[in-house]
C-alpha cells in the first residue's frame, strides 16, 4: 500500500485545469495523485523489474467531495489484484479532516520502458 500526501495550490483547481469553474480541487488532479499513488504502489510490491514500469490502462475513479486550495489530501493505493502483467489498485483520496474524497479502482499494465517508448507514434499529427 502507498501513501501520497499532498496539499491543494491555486494550480490543482478546476479553474486552471479547465475542468470547471470553481477555485477547489479538479477530478483531474484528483486522479493523477490516485495514478501517482499506484505506480509508486507498484514499486513498493516489487512488481516492476529494472527497466519496467507501469502505465495506466483504465480508471473508474468517483470524486465525491471539495476540497478548497490549502486543503491536504491524502492519496492511497492497495495492490488488489495481480495477474501477470495486469495491475489493479483500489484507490482512495481523503481530506485533512479524515472524509473520503475520492474513491474508485485503477489498472495499470506492466511494461518494458524501452519497447514501450519505441512503439509511441512520431508523428500524432
Amino acid at each position: 500500500m502507498a501513501r501520497i500526501d499532498n496539499t491543494v495550490t491555486d494550480d490543482d483547481t478546476a479553474v486552471v485545469l479547465g475542468s470547471g469553474d470553481v477555485p477547489v480541487l479538479a477530478t483531474p488532479r484528483v486522479v493523477a495523485w490516485l495514478e501517482a499513488a499506484t505506480c509508486e504502489a507498484a514499486r513498493e510490491a516489487g512488481r516492476l523489474d529494472p527497466g519496467q514500469t507501469s502505465v495506466g490502462t483504465r480508471v473508474d475513479v468517483e470524486h465525491l467531495l471539495a476540497t478548497p486550495v490549502g486543503g491536504r489530501v491524502e492519496a492511497v493505493a492497495d495492490l488488489t489484484h495481480a495477474d501477470g502483467r495486469l495491475l489493479r489498485f483500489a484507490v482512495s483520496a481523503t481530506d485533512g479532516a479524515g472524509r473520503v474524497i475520492a474513491t474508485g479502482e485503477v489498472t495499470r499494465v506492466v511494461v518494458d520502458r524501452e519497447r514501450f517508448l519505441a512503439r509511441v507514434p512520431r508523428d500524432a499529427g
